[in-house]
């Protein structure tokens, strides 16, 4: 049992708060949101302590006054019960008279025993959210278990206290979350400076000054273009050849007039390149190819290979830790056989901002194949870097989205794909683009890495606060309060003394929380 400071007291949480869980889905339907009326109150809304509220998810004064048992009262704390736990925020004013939403719960504390404030604090501390997800149900998201938060051992200061507590978090607390905000300024700026490099590189004025201090190319973008095209309709005839040789045939009369030859552009709309430059298809640069559908029936069969899908696909690359197996027959595997220098990328995401993010496939020496949320895309004369680069431009400047649709699933088509306009460099100016944007790219990820590192520092800080707030060491006792434990004692006297009694501690055995 632990040792409590002077004039502290342990309580369950249920003799100290009453609860009200927010209105059943039979009650309140999305069809009854309006634009502009009374503030719903869900988790989504709970955020860093604060109510932030969604214009579109409010209801009428109507469907109000019908819910007027749901509606918050200033000094309420409202918590989140599904999802995350630990979301909650103390009622303002300005929220006085807003709704209790479908996902929420309202904790109204007894003020003669417990601030509102420092049950926030005490709600959103480590230990309490730990108990929480604990005793949580759910299979897929945890739900808040009622009996198990009525029954959580508080060690409840005195009143007077309590106040001191909060106002020295609330001093300590500003101070970091005001360096939490500037580290997540500088977050955002960077993945701006991201977002202006991959701009400045696809439109040529990030290597201007090296084009002016390099004598024109020997081969210009056209040239490659059009040394591209040839090569590609050479592979292809030799590959015509090799069929009608393997059947025993001569080539048919007009054989070489079956070349699927790709679509050239139409560039009058296209913005202007540097001279050197010019606009080509992704199809002209190589080939795109969607990945086998997956099979449930065929999830590791006679031939299990392992295989990429969309989710392998991540930010910093490929991401081997999770494979599936499926079974891949003998002339699959020659048709979806990755093979290093592939650039993938996802077809498929349920948020369209990540649809078309790029990875290059640099594994050599196993047998992976690619799932139908895939596209790969193949050039033998274009470098995988400079594809993945220009790709990975098209991503963060929204192009793939804008392409993408569908119903809960956003999809990148490998038609739409293939006839995308891709600005075309010089060889050696493709080499310095990459060079540039992998050294800006690998300084970023250092700077992002030192802020995640400050970050966590700052989060392990927040708890190390909240855990000597609610240990009794942040400030000092004071003597002259009125201990918790005479306090509980007499409002207790007076629930028995009005026929309410003392409230019931439901639940499993608490768990002790400091």
């Amino acid at each position: 049992m632990r040792r409590l400071p002077n004039g502290w007291a342990s309580t369950p949480l249920g003799e100290l708060v009453s609860l009200r869980t927010g209105p059943f889905g039979s009650a309140l339907h999305q069809s009854d949101y309006v634009r502009e009326g009374t503030p719903l109150v869900n988790p989504m809304h709970l955020v860093d302590g604060r109510i932030r509220p969604s214009p579109e998810m409010s209801v009428p004064a109507q469907m109000v006054e019908q819910l007027s048992d749901y509606k918050l009262r200033s000094g309420d704390v409202v918590l989140g019960r599904r999802g995350e736990m630990g979301r909650c925020a103390v009622v303002s004013q300005r929220e006085e008279g807003w709704l209790c939403g479908t996902g929420s719960l309202i904790v109204r504390p007894e003020r003669r025993l417990l601030d509102p404030s420092y049950l926030q604090r005490l709600l959103t501390s480590r230990s309490v959210v730990d108990y929480l997800l604990a005793a949580s149900v759910g299979s897929t998201m945890a739900n808040l278990n009622q009996q198990h938060l009525l029954a959580l051992d508080v060690s409840l200061p005195p009143l007077a206290e309590q106040t001191r507590i909060v106002e020295k978090l609330e001093e300590l607390l500003s101070d970091l979350d005001a360096g939490v905000a500037e580290l997540k300024a500088a977050q955002a700026k960077l993945q701006h400076y991201r977002q202006s490099l991959l701009k400045a590189a696809v439109e040529g004025s990030l290597t201007a000054a090296w084009r002016e201090a390099h004598p024109a190319p020997e081969e210009s973008g056209a040239d490659l273009l059009a040394r591209i095209l040839r090569e590609r309709r050479a592979r292809w005839e030799a590959q015509q050849l090799a069929k009608f040789e393997a059947q025993g045939k001569a080539p048919t009369k007009g054989w070489q007039g079956k070349y699927p030859e790709p679509a050239s552009l139409d560039t009058n709309a296209l913005d202007a390149l540097p001279n050197s430059w010019v606009w080509a298809s992704v199809e002209q640069l190589g080939t795109v190819q969607l990945g086998r559908q997956r099979s449930p029936d065929k999830l590791g069969g006679a031939n299990p290979t392992p295989y990429v899908r969309a989710a392998n696909i991540r930010e910093g690359g490929i991401d081997l830790a999770d494979v599936l197996y499926m079974d891949f027959s003998a002339s699959e595997r020659i048709t979806f056989a990755l093979k290093p220098g592939d650039v993938l990328l996802t077809e498929a995401s349920g948020s369209p901002e990540h649809v078309g993010r790029p990875a290059i496939w640099r594994d050599g020496t196993d047998l992976y194949c690619f799932q139908n949320t895939v596209l790969r895309f193949q050039s033998h004369l274009l470098s995988p870097e400079f594809a993945y680069f220009s790709f990975l431009a098209m991503q963060k400047l929204g192009v793939f989205r804008r392409l993408s649709g569908g119903v809960g699933i956003n999809h990148l088509s490998a038609g739409k794909f293939s006839t995308l306009p891709v600005p075309l460099p010089p060889v050696r100016e493709q080499l310095e683009i990459v060079r540039l944007l992998t050294d800006a790219f690998a300084l970023c990820d250092r700077q992002l890495a030192a802020i995640e590192r400050v970050e966590s520092q700052s989060t392990a800080q927040r708890q190390n606060l909240l855990r000597a707030a609610f240990a009794g060491q942040l400030v000092p006792q004071d003597p002259a309060d009125e201990p918790a434990a005479a306090l509980l004692a007499r409002i207790r006297a007076e629930r028995a003394a009005a026929g309410g009694g003392t409230r019931a501690r439901r639940g499993r055995p608490a768990k002790e929380v400091s």
